[in-house]
């Protein structure tokens, strides 16, 4: 008989975040304009690297596409925020990784 682990993750607890309100909003303000400013300056790194031609080349071409990925892949604090403005504290597994979640 063998024995294995059969338990399975299936959510993450956001357990650091504070549950005083004064602290909350500031935290969420905080959050929130750290996330739009990553996304502006991967939007104007993009917008650079294809208007400027003497950017075409592979480093900047890379630095584009690690860009677009960044903007288009990185979920996880869009995700902390709407939980936070819906008072949830948890993510799922399988929105964390970005794997097709199924139908609730």
């Amino acid at each position: 008989m063998s024995r294995t682990n059969q338990s399975s993750v299936s959510e993450f607890l956001l357990l650091g975040i504070s549950r005083q309100p004064q602290q909350q909003h500031l935290l969420f303000v905080l959050f929130l304009s750290m996330y739009l400013a990553t996304v502006l300056g991967n939007l104007l790194i993009i917008l650079a690297v294809s208007t400027d031609s003497r950017l075409h080349t592979p480093m900047y071409f890379f630095l584009s596409n690690l860009s677009f990925v960044d903007v288009c892949f990185f979920t996880t604090v869009p995700k902390m925020l709407a939980n936070h403005i819906l008072g949830t504290q948890t993510i799922s597994f399988s929105s964390s990784i970005l794997l097709p979640q199924p139908p609730e």
